[in-house]
């Protein structure tokens, strides 16, 4: 792709960094630095009103969850570079605006020129790309400013619009918890794929009360099968922590402190009582999704959150029995989506074909190993499955890398780069 920013000298002097400790991985590094310098070159517009709109790369649109990842690794510059500060800054400032806008909402428009699914049967409007309701949607952004202050020690993004947007979270996910009586969110999407739609007019799938917040999408932006996504309830629960911490730190605000205290205790709990299933062959795992009726979905999407990536959201640690257990499920091809090909094996989604695997689960893998040699396998094995590009993909086949999905999406490019970083001692403080 075409650059169209400039791009700054701290990021030159990370590919340097980088590429000085792969001295016999030539490819890896020319990767690594195509990578990190595609997302600020192409995909980052700071504006003038102070606030950054990004693009997730071959769409047009700013997903809260795709932003804030495609930044992620950058945060290490951050301490250094005022200008990589104030662009992240920019950023939360742009998402939580956003939020205020629709809370429901997960991807946004760059104005108000009414692009995107205007079509699809809910309370669309010209800002809004599209309005598939995710939890992660809105604990991403907070995620992003609490790394920001503790990478950084800036402290700017905390301010009265990301408060008001903090509560308006708060408020949505505690109406969530009984989705059934107090929810008026709905979303159809006609004449489309059923991963498109939510079922029950618009409803989707009925659920009781567990005291997780529920979800009508994944962060695939398919739809869920039963409403609690337990991955994403689970990234609430840490994010929730990091706004005790603000409102305490930061705010001053014990009221706001105890709100979140107090939800993320609930959804944690619902997630220890409905989130764990007794696996025959793999003893207690956590279920990829349930509804507090007694159905459970056992899989693991590629797309993050996702029960692999528990470590890396800070939810859990690799010596949790229940998270190993998990682990060794879901790397296993008794995940319905773990498949295994003549160039490659790994998690997919039912986003993309069958027998497509993710380089973005192939990334996660990695930074949720302990193991060096576990890293550096999947690092070849990226580096090898590029289709000749230079690039990670959405999607690719287990069979031959040339065929992939999306050649330009930022967040499995960002993703890739985190774990070059991870593998060279160079990670992002949490």
């Amino acid at each position: 792709m075409k650059l169209q920013n400039e791009i700054p000298k701290s990021v030159y002097d990370l590919i340097g960094k980088v590429q000085g400790e792969l001295p016999d991985s030539s490819k890896l590094a020319k990767m690594f630095e195509e990578c990190i310098i595609n997302t600020i070159g192409t995909t980052i517009s700071q504006k003038a009103d102070g606030t950054t709109f990004v693009i997730t790369g071959d769409i047009p649109a700013m997903w809260l969850r795709d932003s804030a990842a495609q930044v992620r690794p950058y945060l290490l510059l951050a301490a250094e570079d005022p200008n990589m500060e104030a662009m992240i800054a920019g950023l939360v400032k742009r998402q939580m605006n956003y939020v205020l806008l629709d809370p429901y909402a997960n991807a946004f428009n760059e104005e108000a020129n009414g692009h995107g699914h205007q079509s699809d049967l809910t309370a669309m409007s010209p800002w809004i790309w599209e309005r598939k309701y995710e939890i992660d949607s809105l604990a991403y952004p907070i995620q992003l400013s609490y790394l920001l202050w503790k990478n950084s020690g800036c402290v700017t993004q905390f301010d009265e619009t990301f408060r008001n947007a903090a509560l308006e979270i708060m408020k949505l996910w505690r109406v969530e918890q009984r989705h059934e009586t107090e929810s008026g969110y709905r979303f159809q999407r006609l004449d489309a794929p059923l991963t498109d739609t939510l079922t029950r007019e618009g409803k989707g799938s009925e659920t009781a009360y567990t005291g997780m917040t529920w979800s009508g999408f994944r962060p695939s932006d398919d739809c869920c099968e039963y409403g609690y996504l337990v991955p994403s309830n689970m990234f609430a629960v840490v994010v929730l922590r990091y706004l005790e911490e603000i409102a305490q730190e930061i705010y001053g605000d014990q009221e706001l402190a105890a709100t979140a205290q107090k939800l993320g205790q609930e959804i944690n709990q619902g997630i220890q009582e409905h989130g764990i299933y007794n696996h025959p062959v793999y003893g207690r795992i956590y279920a990829y999704e349930t509804d507090g009726l007694g159905h459970y979905n056992l899989m693991d999407d590629a797309n993050v959150p996702s029960l692999l990536s528990l470590p890396y959201l800070g939810y859990t640690d690799e010596n949790d029995e229940v998270y190993r257990n998990t682990r060794r499920f879901i790397l296993s091809e008794d995940n319905p989506y773990y498949y295994k090909g003549q160039v490659a094996e790994g998690i997919g989604s039912p986003h993309t074909p069958e027998g497509y695997i993710w380089h973005i689960a192939l990334s996660m893998q990695g930074l949720t190993s302990p193991e060096r040699s576990e890293k550096e396998r999947l690092l070849r094995l990226i580096q090898d499955t590029d289709g000749g590009t230079g690039l990670t993909h959405e999607a690719f086949s287990v069979n031959d890398a040339t065929a992939f999905t999306r050649p330009w999406f930022s967040w499995s490019n960002m993703l890739f780069s985190e774990l070059i970083m991870d593998y060279c001692g160079l990670r992002v403080a949490k």
